[in-house]
């Protein structure tokens, strides 16, 4: 497998030969609101031009749809034929905004020799929770590369604790910013949650994303980094890319 971190959770995912697009999120710095009244979003400019993070493209995963994960301008840029798969209840949407073919995943899918599945997925306590809706994380697997879990907009809460137990996977993507409006607890994990985390599974390797792009997600890479070298988490065991970086752990 090989991952580049383009921005927030837009990754670009090579995975068994296939090119794949997560959570595209692709407006320029400064061109929506702010979501904490600090500054307008993103905060940070793409490492690429939007044309270079589609190009190649072959699927796209759509965790949910909130503006920062897919924005109206990976919706005009990317093809309408482009197999797209979201989670169930969105896919009316995704079909209004022009796309024809669009997979719900409700379970397991395969595609390509890979299979994708839908795993459970909290974005925040309580009234939070509620008023940030569905969201989703997603499982890849296929024969000869590591078992992908891409946590989303999450929480650390017992289902993530579950999927972590029962499928083991070799590599974890979490969504790392702390995201969080005013006082309110966090609706993403922090640095705290993530190495939780880590220590739920010494046998993979954890990939943080989500960090340093959106003015309501206050966790920096090097806090991060820091709060991890607090608790021995090696650098091996904790990846934080910068934008734009492509990595390929085992």
């Amino acid at each position: 497998m090989e991952l580049q971190l383009i921005r927030n959770a837009t990754m670009r995912l090579r995975y068994n030969g296939r090119l794949l697009l997560l959570d595209p999120f692709l407006a320029a710095k400064h061109a929506i609101r702010s979501f904490a009244g600090i500054s307008p979003n993103p905060t940070v400019d793409l490492p690429l031009t939007p044309e270079e993070v589609v190009a190649g493209v072959e699927a796209v995963v759509v965790s949910h749809l909130h503006t920062d994960h897919f924005d109206e301008v990976a919706q005009s840029l990317l093809p309408k034929t482009l197999p797209l798969f979201c989670q169930p209840g969105d896919e009316g949407r995704i079909a209004g905004m022009g796309f024809t073919a669009i997979t719900p995943v409700d379970g397991t899918i395969s595609w390509q020799d890979i299979t994708i599945t839908r795993t459970p997925a909290q974005h925040g306590t309580g009234q939070w929770a509620e008023r940030m809706g569905n969201v989703s994380g997603f499982l890849f697997r296929t024969e000869g590369e590591p078992t992908i879990y891409w946590a989303g907009d999450t929480i650390w809460y017992e289902a993530v604790a579950g999927v972590i137990q029962h499928q083991q996977p070799d590599i974890i993507i979490t969504h790392s910013g702390g995201a969080h409006f005013g006082d309110h607890s966090i609706i993403v994990m922090d640095s705290k949650q993530t190495i939780v985390v880590c220590q739920a599974a010494p046998q993979a390797t954890v990939i943080a994303v989500h960090l340093e792009a959106l003015d309501h997600c206050p966790t920096t890479r090097i806090a991060l980094r820091e709060t991890a070298e607090l608790h021995q988490i090696p650098a091996y065991r904790l990846l934080i890319p910068t934008d734009g970086q492509t990595i390929s752990p085992t």
